[in-house]
C-alpha cells in the first residue's frame, strides 16, 4: 500500500472512531474496477479497503451511504460501516471486513427468503433515491418519482442510451430501436400494486459473500428504491443464482403475474451499461431485446 494511502486510511479510521495502526495489508480480488486490499491493524482487526485514481470524487461516499440504507433495513449482513476519504487524487473506501466461510447446503434458500424480507420490508410508494449514485463506475441518476415507469424509462434506459450516443457506442439500429422502447415502456412495466422497496441495484455473483456462519452478507450496493423485479433480473443476468434461491424468494413473497416478461427489459439496463463500460461485446445482446420489445 503506498505510504499516502496508508496515512489517509488510519486517519479516516481515526476520525470514524476506529482508530487504528496498519501492520499487514495484501492485495485480494473481487474488485474488477478499483484495487482492492484486506489490512491488519495492529490491535489484530481486518479491514476491506478499495481505492482507485480515476473514480469520481463522490463515487465512494455513495456506495457507503448505499451500504448504510441496507444497514438500516436490517435484514441482511453488510459491512458494519464504511469511510470513504481521498489521499490527493486517490479515492479510497474503507470498511469491516467480513470474514469468509463456506456456503452450506441451506444458503441459496436463506439467501432468497431474506431478500425477500429486504424488499417486503423496506415498501414505499415513491421510486429514486436521495442523491444520485454509480453503477459500477458509471453515473446513476436517482431524484424520486410517483412513476415506476417513467422512473426507469427517463433514468435508467434513457439515461444508458444517451450515454452510449455520446461515449461513440451506440449505432443508428440501437438508437432507433432505443427510442421506440423508450414510448411504449409504460405499458410494460406499470404493475398495479407494486411498490417502491429498497434494492440493492447491482446484485450478481461478486456482490454477495457467505460469512463465517455460512450466511449471506451483501457488498458494492447501487441502492435506489424500485420494483423488486429489477434486483432479481439482475440476479439472472450472469448465470443466475441456485434455483433454490428464486423458489424461497417466490414463497416469501410471490411476484406479480407477468414478471418473466419483464425481466429482460431490467437486464438491458445493465447490458446497455457493460455496452458503455467495456464496448461493442455487449452490442448483439442489447439489440436483441430492443428487437424483441421494440421491434
Amino acid at each position: 500500500m503506498e505510504a499516502d494511502l496508508r496515512t489517509a486510511v488510519e486517519a479516516a479510521l481515526a476520525s470514524g472512531g476506529e482508530a487504528g495502526t496498519i501492520v499487514v495489508d495484501r492485495p485480494v480480488g473481487g474488485g474488477c474496477i478499483h484495487d482492492a486490499r484486506i489490512v491488519e491493524l495492529a490491535d489484530g482487526r481486518r479491514l476491506f479497503v478499495k481505492s482507485d485514481r480515476a473514480a469520481p470524487a463522490d463515487l465512494f461516499v455513495r456506495e457507503a451511504e448505499g451500504l448504510a440504507a441496507l444497514a438500516r433495513a436490517g435484514v441482511l449482513r453488510v459491512p458494519r460501516w464504511a469511510t470513504p476519504g481521498r489521499a490527493g487524487d486517490l479515492a479510497f473506501l474503507v470498511m469491516e471486513a467480513i470474514p469468509t466461510g463456506r456456503p452450506g447446503a441451506g444458503f441459496f434458500p436463506a439467501f432468497g427468503r431474506r431478500f425477500a424480507d429486504l424488499h417486503r420490508g423496506t415498501r414505499g410508494e415513491r421510486f429514486g433515491f436521495d442523491h444520485d449514485n454509480y453503477l459500477g463506475g458509471t453515473p446513476q441518476p436517482n431524484g424520486w418519482s410517483d412513476s415506476w415507469a417513467t422512473f426507469f424509462r427517463d433514468r435508467r434506459l434513457g439515461h444508458q442510451l444517451a450515454l452510449a450516443r455520446r461515449r461513440g457506442r451506440s449505432d443508428p439500429e440501437l438508437d432507433r430501436l432505443g427510442e421506440r422502447l423508450l414510448d411504449r415502456l409504460d405499458g410494460w412495466l406499470e404493475v398495479p400494486g407494486e411498490p417502491a422497496c429498497l434494492l440493492h441495484g447491482d446484485l450478481w455473483s461478486g456482490n454477495f459473500l457467505a460469512d463465517e456462519a455460512g450466511e449471506p452478507a451483501l457488498v458494492d450496493p447501487a441502492a435506489y428504491r424500485g420494483h423488486r423485479e429489477a434486483d432479481l433480473a439482475m440476479t439472472r443476468l450472469f448465470g443466475g443464482f441456485d434455483a433454490s434461491f428464486y423458489r424461497a424468494y417466490e414463497e416469501a413473497w410471490p411476484l406479480p403475474a407477468g414478471h418473466a416478461d419483464r425481466l429482460p427489459l431490467y437486464q438491458l439496463y445493465h447490458l446497455l451499461n457493460h455496452l458503455n463500460l467495456f464496448g461493442g461485446g455487449y452490442r448483439g445482446r442489447c439489440l436483441a431485446i430492443l428487437r424483441r420489445y421494440a421491434g
